[in-house]
């Protein structure tokens, strides 16, 4: 069954384009001799947006990345949480989707961008499998490298354009997770990306009043802009409402959808507001926020992903004997 993000009454029709969102998203390979997930999944969007995400085998964060196709050149945005090729063969995947797009648009050069929606780990562990790739740039990971290679002003308000020739990107600093988180919008497809800020998930906030102005920017960024959809880093909620995914869950089979209504950066905003009273854990249908270092509720998440993860493993020891 097909989900679809919920509609938002009030705000600029998104475009139609030919966007797509799978079914389901590789989410851990269930218990059993079946099939393995693959590294990374690729999905097309459209003909010139693809979604990819990284396998919960190879890192229970399962990071989603996103390629976006230009006249001049392609973006990257973000690379995800493992280094090693072997493991999780990134560079090879986004080259065989660059020289598919090259033979249908013949050119001599096609550089390629390499940026971040923020610096953590799970989202730049990828950029070492870039760095001897030809013609690409890889963006750098502190707030002051960012705003530099984008041209963001210090202003609360700025907003830098990426032009990939012909498919402006609009990017908008959003501190408050990490101090060089960005947002990210295509005006082509009408996504609107925004790293961990915002996600079906866990909403670690570092900075509260940071998170507070920058929400609020995105809320008004959303009402005079054609959002058709706001899409995160994760998915950590289920598909029930309030429930999420222990930190370290290596199998989510009943995962919330990625794509959030943008009539959702209201209720975050709102959220924000109710977590401003002081640090701890506040929980909503679709989102956590974790304000604070939150250590007693963290721990006992992972100590809850632990157990699972043991479960899980004992259920594919005991098949593989069978």
């Amino acid at each position: 069954m097909t989900e679809m993000p919920e509609t938002s009454a009030g705000r600029p029709s998104a475009p139609l384009g030919p966007g797509d969102w799978p079914v389901r998203w590789i989410h851990g390979s269930p218990p059993g001799p079946g099939p393995r997930d693959p590294p990374v999944q690729v999905h097309r969007y459209d003909a010139k947006t693809f979604i990819l995400r990284q396998s919960k085998d190879v890192s229970f964060e399962a990071p989603f990345l996103y390629l976006f196709f230009g006249h001049d050149r392609a973006l990257l945005v973000d690379s995800g949480a493992i280094a090693d090729p072997r493991r999780c063969p990134l560079r090879s995947t986004v080259d065989g989707l660059v020289r598919a797009w090259r033979s249908d648009h013949p050119r001599s050069e096609y550089p390629l961008v390499v940026a971040h929606t923020h610096g953590h780990g799970d989202h730049v562990a990828g950029d070492s499998q870039f760095a001897d790739r030809p013609n690409t740039r890889v963006v750098g990971r502190d707030a002051s490298a960012v705003r530099e290679y984008f041209g963001l002003s210090d202003g609360p308000a700025a907003v830098a354009t990426l032009d990939l020739g012909g498919r402006p990107i609009e990017v908008l600093a959003i501190p408050g997770h990490h101090p060089a988180s960005i947002a990210l919008y295509d005006r082509r497809t009408g996504l609107l990306l925004t790293g961990d800020t915002v996600c079906p998930g866990r909403l670690y906030v570092a900075d509260m009043p940071a998170f507070r102005s920058s929400m609020a920017r995105l809320v008004g960024f959303a009402r005079t802009h054609p959002v058709s959809a706001v899409v995160g880093g994760h998915i950590e909620m289920t598909a029930r409402p309030g429930i999420d995914y222990p930190i370290g869950a290596r199998y989510q089979p009943h995962e919330r959808i990625l794509p959030m209504d943008p009539g959702r950066l209201d209720a975050i905003l709102e959220g924000a507001h109710l977590a401003a009273k002081g640090p701890g854990v506040y929980v909503f249908p679709d989102f956590h926020i974790y304000h604070g270092p939150c250590t007693g509720p963290a721990l006992w998440s992972i100590a809850r992903g632990k157990v699972g993860n043991l479960r899980y493993r004992i259920v594919r020891g005991l098949h593989r004997v069978v």
